[in-house]
């Protein structure tokens, strides 16, 4: 017996689970028939006045808070946590070294004659999600992943995946450095030399121009926006209309300073700076600038004016102190870091204090990533229950999946391919998103829905579709049960699930904990409850050991995947 052979009342269950959110959680699926109950979810924005969370956690407290700042609760860290308290748990995963994508693909065993590739990527990034012991970090790359985009959908990009792991490897490095390190490993990586295509860019000459498009996506997607921000997030307005910040002439004037970096090697041959002659870790070094092919013509930007005729390095690293100290930053970034971590619409005093801790980190110093995720993940908003929401992307749903049911590899390896498909997989590869503008903009919302009508936005409805969510079911349908990956490598462990059984309130108290935390309705609970007391684990022939086996198994298989499809999960809160 399996999902699919399962009695059609238990269907008639999950449909009712899906048409409705359970008591007081909204289904932002279905966003314009469900206006009040969204705006009573998703636009309480109360603050209790203090800015810091206090540290003691219970149980359902701690797991609330690993959903935002990890890839997911486990029984071990939601006890560990509830000990130590939030601030404590940040501070512990300050100090654990990094776990690196480039080191385990670097050190992965390779059938003869095949390169490595995506897929081996991908192994390291599951492998990490579930494993690492660096949630933190792993967590801030990923959020950081989608603000400074590169992606294996360019072609260019995906024959290089040795690189793409160093760039992740170093999303996750400056995660708790300095926002400026960051900006210059960034700005000076190949993989987005090649991706936004300034790698090999050229000096201007008779009617060519230097390439704009890293010039114009390092304001508009990286540090600034397109409008001047307030420090609480707000656009400023002149005349009623919004004051832009930079203009085609800025974009112009910054692509002079990205010309003549490419491929890092001993010498500066030609042939290097096109690839022709090319060096085996060049992938995974930051580029170097070729002088004959760098401007030497004035640049000005932003209000900044740069001569001419210095050398490309200082120019770069003016250009880029310009960026950093641009006011917008710290609102435009720490806003965006919320999105990722905590909520879709954070209230103007929430961005506010985040964007001040960007600005001084209380020792004078600007950019401390560590005081911004502090400041972003100890703040009373974050942790108010009811305060904020978010839908909760694929991948998160499935990394939340994997880590609260202690998934393993058979073959140790994570064996993992891309996972895009909407129709018959989990509908989103990391790394791999369609544009820089990420796999969903930021100021997205869904056209004609409440939420457009409450001036709210929720980006990863962008990737929210019909077929979508039809896929989603589908693949975790088959996933709760059999595992995922290549041969369904990755399997869950339902151990403890399979002794509480004869328990259904003690089994979906676990779930509850462990997928929502803590947050489920009495209404769902109820539901899945019933449900679970409807698969009939006794038969007249007591003989029939298997029978009974597989029917128990089934409560199991039942309850997890009722949890994760109702539309309450679907939405962190």
């Amino acid at each position: 017996m399996t999902l699919r052979d399962l009695p059609a009342r238990f269907w008639l269950s999950l449909l009712l689970l899906l048409s409705a959110c359970g008591g007081d959680a909204p289904d932002t699926s279905n966003a314009a028939t469900a206006p009040t109950a969204l705006r009573n979810q998703l636009a309480a924005q109360t603050v209790s006045g203090s800015a810091v969370a206090s540290p003691a956690m219970t149980a359902a407290q701690a797991s609330r808070f690993l959903m935002q700042a990890s890839f997911g609760p486990t029984i071990d860290s939601i006890n560990s946590t509830a000990a130590m308290g939030a601030p404590a748990w940040i501070e512990q995963q300050f100090t654990l070294p990094q776990s690196t994508h480039l080191a385990w693909l670097d050190g992965r065993p390779m059938p003869p004659y095949t390169p490595i590739s995506v897929d081996q990527f991908l192994e390291s990034f599951w492998r990490q999600a579930r494993l690492g012991e660096d949630q933190l970090r792993q967590r801030m790359a990923f959020a950081l992943s989608q603000i400074m985009v590169v992606s294996f959908a360019d072609g260019n990009v995906y024959v290089h995946p040795r690189g793409v792991a160093n760039y992740y490897d170093l999303l996750g490095k400056y995660a708790f450095g300095n926002f400026r390190d960051l900006l210059q490993a960034v700005a000076t990586n190949p993989m987005m030399g090649i991706y936004l295509t300034y790698l090999h860019n050229q000096k201007e000459s008779g009617e060519r121009l230097p390439d704009e498009n890293f010039a114009r996506e390092v304001m508009q997607l990286m540090t600034i926006g397109l409008y001047q921000l307030n420090q609480d997030g707000s656009v400023k307005t002149s005349n009623g209309k919004p004051i832009e910040t930079y203009t085609h002439d800025d974009v112009a004037g910054l692509a002079k300073v990205f010309t003549g970096w490419s491929w890092a090697g001993p010498d500066q041959d030609v042939l290097r700076f096109y690839g022709t002659k090319y060096d085996a870790n060049a992938d995974v070094t930051p580029m170097q600038n070729y002088g004959n092919y760098h401007s030497s013509a004035s640049k000005s930007f932003l209000g900044t004016t740069l001569s001419g005729g210095g050398s490309a390095a200082d120019e770069l690293k003016q250009a880029l102190d310009a960026l950093f100290n641009h006011p917008n930053v710290g609102p435009f970034i720490g806003r965006q870091l919320i999105q990722r971590l905590v909520t879709s619409n954070p209230s103007p005093a929430y961005v506010s204090r985040v964007a001040a801790a960007f600005n001084n980190n209380g020792s004078g110093v600007r950019g401390d990533m560590k005081a911004v995720i502090r400041a972003i993940l100890l703040d009373s908003e974050a942790r108010s229950v009811g305060s904020n929401a978010k839908l909760r992307e694929p991948i998160l749903r499935l990394a939340n999946w994997l880590r609260a049911f202690n998934a393993k590899s058979d073959s140790g390896y994570f064996r993992v391919q891309p996972m895009e498909d909407v129709l018959t997989n989990l509908g989103q590869t990391t790394m791999r998103p369609a544009s820089v503008f990420n796999f969903y903009r930021p100021s997205y919302t869904p056209p004609n829905s409440a939420l457009a009508s409450a001036g709210m936005v929720a980006p990863e409805m962008q990737i929210t579709s019909e077929p979508e969510v039809v896929g989603y079911l589908n693949f975790m349908q088959y996933t709760v049960q059999y595992g995922f990956g290549r041969y369904n490598d990755i399997k869950p462990d339902y151990t403890t699930e399979n002794t509480l059984i004869l328990q259904p309130e003690a089994l979906v108290d676990r779930i509850n904990l462990l997928l929502y935390g803590g947050a489920m309705s009495t209404q769902l609970r109820n539901q899945i409850i019933s449900a679970i007391n409807g698969v009939v684990i006794e038969d007249p022939r007591p003989w029939n050991g298997t029978v009974i086996a597989k029917a128990k198994r089934n409560r199991v298989y039942l309850a997890v995947f009722l949890a994760m499809a109702a539309p309450e999960y679907l939405v962190q809160k």
